[in-house]
């Protein structure tokens, strides 16, 4: 399949940074990834083994779903002619909805120039086949350059998938008919993505890394680890996120938590997780504007500094964790109840039984 190709530029960080107050925060010294190419001002890297140059900030196919067609084919073209290259969908998000507005809305457009991702949340061989020929169609592409298993939980459900008759049966099958050309997945608890990164050689894994996550619960050091050992690349998801909406604090917006709303936090934030080793592109929340923000925020990207660690550290005292709630559901703490009732991602109560 023919590729783009871009001319280099010299604005990308190498090495790792020896930041004082690394030790104190329990973080290991930062190592961005480098940046190979910028594209209308949107620098780009390499998505680990696949070799893929995307762009470092990754369309959130969700936010399609607050929005009408027509409005999702403009949110989705200025999206691309400012640089962004990767873009992601699932069937989950708006039961098809968003796949169906973003198949529209990406016609006519260069699929070439396009890294396309989406997922299912089967866990078996049948019902992944049908969830993949199905959003094949309302993509309107013949292929995905990633497909991924979604939103995993427990080491249960990856042993289901990648054991006979699992999931993993047609995402093999599909590379084969040219379906398919890499693997992944995404995971909201520290137990169900080192089971299927363990299980399984992926090429990449969808994780929440987020400055208030680590601080507060130490939640994605391990996952950080084990995908630099196994040379996978990582897709941060939640890196905009404010933990939690604290109690008595008015909802801005309907969502499952708070996203960070203003410009220098919204840049803090993602300078944080962008300077992670392995991390290859950072995803918004699942709005069109706050994606839009995110864009404007990496176009001049650095790494982040000692000041900006310590105004991270400030600004996540008063936060709490999302995902502690999937930890501790995880370690059977939390049983028979959703673990969120008003996330997208909860169709079911948690079950460990």
């Amino acid at each position: 399949m023919k590729r783009r190709s871009f001319i280099a530029t010299t604005g990308g960080v190498m090495g790792g940074l020896a930041l004082g107050p690394l030790p104190a925060l329990g973080l290991e010294a930062i190592a961005p990834e480098k940046i190979t190419d910028r594209v209308e001002g949107m620098p780009r890297r390499v998505l680990g083994r696949t070799g893929e140059k995307v762009s470092i900030i990754g369309f959130p196919g969700l936010c399609l779903i607050h929005e009408e067609q027509e409005k999702c084919n403009t949110i989705l073209r200025k999206a691309f002619e400012r640089g962004v290259n990767y873009f992601d969908v699932a069937p989950a998000y708006g039961n098809g909805d968003a796949e169906i507005k973003m198949g529209k809305g990406l016609e006519g457009m260069d699929r070439d120039k396009i890294f396309l991702a989406c997922k299912t949340k089967a866990r078996d061989q049948q019902g992944a086949l049908e969830e993949l020929d199905r959003s094949l169609k309302r993509l309107k592409t013949d292929r995905f350059d990633l497909y991924q298993m979604h939103h995993i939980r427990t080491p249960e459900e990856v042993k289901r998938a990648l054991g006979p008759g699992g999931a993993i049966e047609t995402f093999l099958k599909a590379r084969e008919q040219g379906k398919v050309r890499f693997f992944g997945f995404s995971a909201h608890t520290t137990k169900g993505a080192l089971e299927a990164m363990r299980g399984f050689d992926f090429e990449t894994v969808m994780f929440p890394i987020n400055f208030i996550e680590r601080f507060k619960i130490g939640f994605g050091k391990e996952v950080l680890a084990e995908a630099k050992e196994r040379k996978m690349a990582i897709a941060a998801i939640k890196p905009m996120s404010g933990g939690l909406w604290p109690q008595g604090v008015e909802k801005t917006r309907q969502w499952w938590y708070r996203p960070l709303e203003e410009p220098d936090q919204i840049s803090q934030a993602l300078r944080y997780t962008l300077s992670q080793a392995g991390v290859a592109a950072g995803f918004p929340p699942g709005f069109a504007d706050l994606a839009d923000k995110a864009v404007d925020a990496v176009q001049d990207f650095k790494p982040i500094d000692e000041a900006g660690l310590v105004a991270l550290q400030k600004m996540a005292e008063d936060s709490n964790s999302v995902f502690k709630r999937e930890e501790d559901a995880l370690a059977g703490l939390l049983i028979d109840e959703p673990v969120y009732a008003d996330s997208p991602h909860e169709t079911c109560p948690y079950r460990l039984a």
